[in-house]
């Protein structure tokens, strides 16, 4: 293709317009939800990936060794994740929303994450602590599960916990 026919082109036609919305698959994403939501099922978390410009629910599980594994450098997700929580007296399950953005992530994508992780927050809306890593080291239960309990407000146990 020469220049001058491509340019001839854009005279004719305008630029080439280029998509940029990100859509979802509802359904999936919105069955994955309800799924860690439900007290009645294993399931303790989903990982939601981007497919082109869709995200979809990659994954879902209740091993979070297995949940640590979804998440690479070079790639821009969302988690979500159910944890008991509470103390000797009470127990209870809390939810966390994860943003993950992968240290080799263009400054393009990373400045898309906030207008997508506003369009899948349309369908996950209930969460207690929402985090933002771009770490492996940051993807730990203790430090999620630290987060929710200062999240939580009082805490009237003993400090003696049997979750």
């Amino acid at each position: 293709m020469s220049e001058g026919w491509e340019y001839e082109t854009i005279v004719q036609n305008g630029p080439r317009k280029v998509t940029m919305t990100t859509g979802l698959d509802r359904e999936t994403i919105r069955a994955a939800y309800e799924d860690v939501r439900s007290d009645t099922t294993p399931t303790e978390w989903a990982v939601f990936k981007f497919e082109g410009a869709r995200i979809v629910c990659s994954a879902r599980g209740s091993d979070f060794t297995e949940f640590r594994t979804q998440f690479s450098d070079d790639e821009r997700a969302f988690g979500y994740l159910r944890l008991q929580m509470g103390d000797e007296m009470s127990k209870r399950k809390k939810f966390m929303f994860m943003t993950w953005v992968g240290p080799n992530v263009s400054v393009i994508n990373r400045a898309k994450m906030s207008t997508d992780k506003a369009i899948i927050k349309d369908i996950i809306s209930n969460f207690a602590v929402e985090l933002q890593l771009e770490n492996q080291s940051e993807i730990d239960i203790d430090q999620f599960k630290d987060a929710l309990n200062r999240a939580g407000g009082a805490n009237y146990g003993t400090g003696v916990r049997d979750l």
